[in-house]
């Protein structure tokens, strides 16, 4: 059975930071790209950043270059998002999701609200 679990969320200030972590079970984790989305209410899901099955390339939307980095540790299963200087617009759920040929799997989602 294949399990993505995401934690590392909560409420955070403005120019605060959060490192989410998934980690996985029930896949060849080194096999699969990763990658983190995000869904803000009323939003469609949208990819915040991903990285390859070895590390070796990474790719991020524009709202957050330069204030998020994901990286993943194959030992241990498991990818982070490393989030600083958040911005109220951040707030969404945070899935993670590992992706390999046709298969793609979704964690159940973090909730990261940024407010004062």
């Amino acid at each position: 059975q294949v399990q993505l679990v995401e934690s590392g969320g909560g409420l955070v200030q403005p120019g605060g930071s959060l490192r989410l972590a998934c980690a996985a079970s029930g896949i060849v984790f080194s096999n699969y790209a990763m990658s983190w989305y995000c869904q803000a209410p009323g939003k469609e899901r949208e990819l915040v950043a991903a990285i390859t099955s070895v590390g070796g390339s990474t790719n991020y939307a524009d709202s957050v270059k330069g204030r998020f980095t994901i990286s993943r540790d194959n030992a241990k299963n498991t990818v982070y998002l490393q989030m600083n200087s958040l911005k109220a617009e951040d707030t969404a759920v945070y899935y993670c999701s590992a992706v390999f040929n046709w298969r793609r799997y979704w964690g159940q989602g973090t909730q990261v609200t940024v407010s004062s």
